[in-house]
């Protein structure tokens, strides 16, 4: 009589059976983006507004005296690519959202999957979805005299801000999600995206700012991802303007996403 030892996992194997779980799911969500127009619009629409309504509104404010640029869409692009990104982190908290209700979320907990595959996903799904707004203001600030002396790296650096922007959004709207369980989630998601972008330095340089404003801005981590994102349409880019920005991507993601895995892990049966 001979018996067969038990086939045992390597590392490898799981990493094999954990990108295309990643893939597969990510690909659900990019399906439901194409399927469902109404999900992209608002992402793509409303950052344009911010380009074309800011830029013919507040033109005149460049000729204030310290103002860092001639031009209004030079200032105005960067917090419109956030905008978007933000948009995008919304957007992770609508489809997690939906997955909560539909049970889907359930049975993922349940099969034998790795848990972090149903975190990881969404952000993928969000990365993508970033992409669009900021390429959409990009063309759009462009065609309004959009200029870039910090050049291609000024404009990698641009995406870099609008991505990392969009991933820190993302994961905080996971673990709010996954806190509270269902789509009323999302309202507090925008609250607080809108609450962080327009007290920064988003239409108004700091040294233009005054009072309570002013130090608002100073402390608020949106400030340094917008001096990341801005710098190569105001001038070169220089490790001074990005570290900050980065320092906050780095902290905030897997600060949020720790967030997240923990009440991930609440939910599980």
């Amino acid at each position: 009589m001979t018996t067969t030892a038990p086939v045992r996992s390597t590392a490898t194997d799981e990493y094999v059976a954990f990108v295309p779980t990643i893939a597969g799911m990510a690909r659900r969500n990019l399906t439901r983006l194409v399927r469902l127009p109404s999900i992209t619009v608002p992402m793509v629409v409303m950052p344009m507004f911010f380009v074309i309504a800011f830029t013919g509104s507040f033109d005149g404010i460049t000729r204030v005296e310290g103002y860092p640029t001639p031009k209004i869409v030079n200032w105005v692009a960067a917090f419109a690519m956030l905008q978007g990104a933000s948009f995008a982190g919304v957007g992770t908290a609508g489809a997690m959202a939906n997955d909560l209700e539909s049970g889907f979320i359930d049975r993922l907990l349940v099969s034998p999957i790795r848990r972090s595959a149903i975190l990881v996903a969404p952000l993928v799904y969000t990365l993508v979805r970033s992409l669009m707004p900021i390429t959409v203001v990009l063309i759009v600030a462009t065609f309004q005299d959009l200029s870039a002396p910090g050049g291609v790296l000024g404009v990698l650096m641009a995406y870099v801000g609008g991505v990392g922007g969009a991933l820190l959004f993302g994961s905080f709207a996971l673990a709010v999600v996954l806190r509270i369980g269902d789509v009323k989630a999302m309202a507090i998601v925008q609250m607080v995206s809108f609450s962080l972008m327009f007290p920064s330095i988003g239409q108004v340089p700091i040294t233009l700012l005054s009072g309570w404003m002013h130090g608002v801005a100073r402390v608020n981590p949106i400030t340094n991802l917008l001096r990341l994102t801005r710098q190569g349409f105001i001038g070169e880019v220089t490790w001074a303007q990005t570290w900050p920005g980065l320092l906050v991507l780095a902290i905030g993601i897997p600060l949020m996403m720790t967030w997240a895995r923990a009440e991930l892990e609440r939910r599980s049966p």
